[in-house]
């Protein structure tokens, strides 16, 4: 495609615009996505994204089950860094459509696993920010932390990336001996390491040139789109589930909702997304520490149905993952086969905003931007 632009001193330009690929193979874009750039030189003028790379079925697959609990691993396959998270979203939504009361201590121990996840799932996220951006470093010391909340999830149920451990009515271990101990050990421990993080990325003179100003997500636009999670909350919009609809038993716990202020560029840049995620994960620390202080007795298998059917009807809930709001509608024909299910993606919403807040920029700026948003392919395929 041929363009024609006039030079200040009335000069006339013929540049010609270029199509290229950025993945399905391309390490910055966090999985199996190809991104189809337009080019003018290095100047992005547009981003188509291509996905389905990773596409497995999932809502046809779960209509074949046998038996609602059977879909808890294939849960677990969408957002395969969160999936604890996963897991809480269906089992909520099954039983508000099974009309299950779950004993307190299952609701506690699912927010402690929820928010051990979604500190996981941040570390991620940080973790390979920082090779996109050329910063190694962090990479590692992220990855050593998150192994930690790994030990912790396969002390409790045996594995450590698909737990199938919130079942609908409970859960499928109780805490071991040693967890809570442990777990003490580790906040203390990941307190330090966040500061640490903070001095070594998040105020790193070169991290904050490579992300301040890059991909401005203005707030009207976020929520046009339907963004959520820190995509929204990055451009200074004070939303989020736990907060403003709360679940499981989030409203008794005292916690911040974390926003983009702009601190070190245009309010909804790379950073603030960035740095949105790391102040998330300390107020994950101060959610399990209220959960483990008051944690009741109880037996986590008492409200478990031996056999689901539940009436013809419908019933949509959604949570708050760390990629944002995770919704599954569940449609029951009065079988022990779910007639239909649909997941509401934030990864594929978020990713839609993708063309919008990268035209413009250069190449080197997109490989920022898709970091920023978070994505996870397993969840936007599905």
């Amino acid at each position: 495609m041929e363009t024609i632009t006039k030079t200040s001193h009335g000069r006339t330009l013929r540049t010609e615009e270029m199509v290229i690929n950025m993945g399905p193979q391309h390490p910055s874009t966090h999985g199996v996505l190809r991104l189809e750039l337009v080019v003018d030189g290095e100047i992005v003028i547009d981003v188509i994204p291509h996905i389905g790379y990773l596409h497995r079925c999932f809502e046809k697959h779960s209509e074949q089950m046998t038996n609602y609990q059977q879909v808890i691993p294939y849960v677990d396959r969408m957002d395969y860094v969160a999936s604890m998270n996963s897991e809480l979203s269906f089992a909520i939504a099954a039983e508000k459509l099974l009309k299950i009361q779950i004993p307190e201590r299952v609701d506690y121990i699912r927010v402690i696993m929820c928010e051990l996840q979604r500190i996981a799932s941040h570390l991620i996220a940080i973790g390979t920010y920082g090779i996109d951006i050329g910063a190694f470093t962090p990479f590692l010391f992220c990855f050593r932390d998150r192994e930690r909340i790994l030990d912790l999830f396969e002390m409790t149920c045996g594995a450590r990336l698909l737990y199938n451990y919130i079942w609908i009515g409970g859960l499928s271990h109780d805490l071991p001996q040693q967890f809570i101990p442990t777990l003490k050990e580790f906040i203390v421990d990941f307190r330090k390491n966040i500061k640490e993080l903070n001095d070594l990325l998040s105020f790193n003179h070169i991290f904050i040139k490579r992300t301040a100003n890059i991909g401005v997500l203005p707030a009207d636009v976020a929520i046009n789109y339907g963004c959520s999670g820190p995509m929204l909350r990055g451009s200074g919009v004070k939303w989020d589930l736990r907060k403003d609809e709360p679940y499981s038993v989030y409203n008794k716990f005292d916690f911040e909702v974390c926003v983009g202020k702009g601190e070190v560029g245009t309010l909804g840049d790379c950073w603030d997304r960035y740095i949105v995620r790391v102040d998330e994960m300390e107020q994950s620390l101060r959610i399990i520490e209220q959960a483990i202080q008051t944690l009741p007795e109880g037996n986590v298998q008492s409200a478990v149905p031996k056999r689901i059917r539940p009436n013809p009807g419908e019933a949509y809930a959604r949570a708050e993952s760390p990629r944002g709001e995770l919704g599954f509608y569940i449609m029951s024909d009065g079988t022990g086969t779910p007639y239909r299910i649909k997941a509401r993606s934030p990864a594929f919403v978020n990713l839609s905003i993708i063309s919008e807040i990268s035209r413009g920029c250069m190449i080197a700026d997109l490989c920022a931007i898709t970091g920023s948003v978070d994505i996870v392919l397993g969840e936007v395929d599905r």
